[in-house]
């Protein structure tokens, strides 16, 4: 039977498509068999991976930083309960509609929350951003009763720091906050913190932060579908950073504070024999609690524009003219060189004429004719302008480098400063200008170009106390661990400074002259209870104008305060130095300061008030 040619055609027809579909067919399925192969054995570890943060989640856990303590066992710092927020953003399905409504529950910008997720936009994924510490108890219960409706939001319970004497110390204790990209980058090798981690950001807690940040753990908890937390699988506690017990004092830092009272300046005392800090004041202070909690805009606009300066440190950062403590150094150049006779006299009356312009005494009567100790005792002015002209400036800076000045001391905190000792050679490369003779007469009673801090100075005082030996100053004595473990920081001998017997006893002599006697520039700092000796300073700010008086002349105009001390005399144990900005004179603004320190000191056994671990 056979069919009409049209009817063979279509039926052919029909045939070839049929074999195109099914070739099309099975290149479907066969890319679909690869791509299936692909994704369940090629990529089987990442997509489980993703499968199982969707349900079970590892969450880091911060270790609480370490206590620290004075060195009499005194709790200093210690940590507090605090609530954070945090967000997980691949749990968030409508960002900008979740940070409208958290905005709204605890009165921060969307803006402000925006910022804080963009700067950690890098975040490993699933990984909860903190974007608020240090809730309140209102924005806690706020959130948490909204939480069912906020998907990728929780709040943890965490700790955070508590300086429980507030701006006490604060200098040299510090303040911690939020780890700074920069020190991210530079601790990424460790792997021992990540965005959000608190690290020490100035004073002890920056210096000792490795130490003191302990290890963080982690625990692995299982979350549903809008990933809160539904059951904890495992959990790797964290380690509580090591303890650190301080060289500072509490007691003698509480009474240096409260007799700077209001007026700008530094207080250091320091055990000279070992280089112990039991003192480092900083006036004025700022309170750290405000630093390491929750940092608004206006507290820092606050602290950055105080006239004051609150964040410097003025202890090791302040460079100010050492005015006539520096005549220390010059009595050691004079009795060491042999330039002058030792029986060398100069009669004073009050100023001396050198080029063409005079030179003034701080006494305008003068002090009639004065040897070397007399001079000293009653720092007078016109004697060390001739002794530091006939030594020469690359002389008295040989000295004051045997002592340490022009460098810093090494005392562990950052940014400390070195001070500058003029030479001919350094105004040269520094101005390009040729010394001229007046200017080391400047010098001499510490003026013109010569700064120093007072922790220098408190090392070059104890140099002479423990008669050539310098300590590096410390402030570490003892760090204990989690176990009990203890490591012990001992003193460090920075240097001998070579001055002969006669030269040190001459020293001694003259600073407890300028105490014990009537007409010594520190008699405020006499004490009937011990022996101190000490030297004052009074630095010129400006040069006073003709129409100014000690009545009318302007605050920050008028002359810092110096006085350093050390006591008692037959062998000194603490080594005092303290500065008042426009204090004026040193022996009526400074040495009282130091006379109430010294004889709290003291007062106190020392042997029984040392913490022993």
């Amino acid at each position: 039977m056979s069919y009409p040619s049209y009817a063979q055609e279509e039926v052919n027809e029909i045939r070839h498509r049929a074999v195109w579909l099914a070739g099309a067919v099975l290149v479907v399925f066969g890319f679909l068999l690869v791509r299936a192969w692909y994704l369940q054995v090629l990529q089987t570890n990442q997509y489980r991976g993703m499968a199982d943060n969707n349900r079970v989640r590892l969450v880091e856990m911060e270790a609480p930083r370490g206590f620290l303590y004075d060195r009499n066992g005194n709790l200093l710092v210690n940590n507090a309960p605090s609530f954070n927020l945090y967000l997980v953003l691949e749990d968030i399905p409508d960002l900008e509609e979740t940070l409208k409504r958290i905005g709204e529950l605890i009165g921060t910008s969307e803006a402000e929350l925006h910022q804080k997720i963009s700067s950690k936009k890098n975040c490993v994924p699933f990984r909860p951003l903190k974007v608020k510490s240090d809730l309140s108890l209102k924005e806690v219960a706020l959130i948490e009763a909204h939480l069912l409706d906020l998907p990728g939001v929780k709040i943890e319970a965490e700790v955070k720091r508590n300086y429980i004497y507030g701006s006490l110390a604060a200098h040299l204790l510090g303040h911690v906050g939020e780890v700074s990209p920069e020190q991210l980058e530079q601790e990424a090798t460790k792997g021992e913190i990540s965005l959000g981690s608190i690290v020490g950001q100035y004073g002890v807690e920056k210096t000792y932060d490795t130490w003191i940040r302990g290890k963080p753990g982690q625990k692995s908890i299982e979350v549903d579908a809008q990933g809160h937390e539904r059951r904890i699988l495992r959990v790797k506690e964290p380690v509580k950073g090591n303890d650190l017990y301080l060289t500072l004092d509490l007691e003698l830092q509480r009474i240096a504070e409260e007799t700077l009272e209001d007026k700008s300046g530094a207080v250091v005392a320091m055990d000279p024999w070992t280089g112990d800090i039991l003192v480092m004041a900083s006036h004025p202070p700022f309170d750290p609690n405000l630093l390491s909690g929750v940092l608004t805009p206006e507290v820092w606009e606050a602290l950055a524009n105080h006239p004051g300066r609150p964040m410097n440190n003025r202890a090791i950062q302040g460079q100010y003219p050492p005015g006539s403590v520096f005549k220390i150094v010059v009595s050691s150049a004079f009795l060491e060189t042999d330039t002058l006779p030792p029986n060398f006299t100069v009669n004073c009356n009050g100023g001396l004429w050198f080029g063409n312009r005079i030179f003034r005494d701080w006494k305008r009567a003068g002090h009639g004719s004065v040897s070397l100790y007399q001079a000293f005792v009653q720092s007078c002015d016109v004697f060390f302008y001739q002794v530091g002209d006939k030594l020469g400036v690359d002389t008295l800076a040989e000295f004051s480098r045997r002592f340490g000045l022009g460098r810093p001391t090494g005392i562990p905190l950052a940014s400390e400063k070195s001070g500058l000792i003029p030479t001919t050679e350094w105004k040269q490369r520094a101005r390009g200008e040729l010394w001229y003779p007046g200017e080391t007469l400047s010098v001499a009673i510490g003026q013109g170009y010569v700064t120093v801090t007072p922790m220098q100075l408190a090392t070059m005082v104890s140099s002479i106390a423990t008669r050539g030996y310098q300590y590096q100053p410390r402030i570490l004595k003892v760090m204990k661990g989690p176990k009990g473990n203890l490591d012990e920081s001992p003193p460090v001998l920075r240097g001998v400074v070579k001055l002969r017997e006669k030269t040190l006893e001459a020293l001694h002599r003259g600073l407890e002259g300028v105490v014990s006697e009537e007409k010594g520039t520190g008699r405020a700092a006499f004490s009937t209870l011990v022996s101190i000796g000490g030297k004052t300073g009074t630095a010129q700010v400006i040069g006073a104008k003709p129409w100014m008086t000690e009545q009318n002349m302007p605050r920050q105009f008028k002359d810092h305060a110096w006085f350093v001390a050390m006591a008692p005399m037959d062998r000194p144990r603490i080594v005092v130095v303290v500065l008042v900005e426009h204090g004026g004179h040193g022996g009526s603004a400074a040495a009282p300061v130091a006379k109430k320190l010294i004889e709290e000191f003291i007062k106190r056994d020392r042997q029984t008030s040392d913490y022993q671990l």
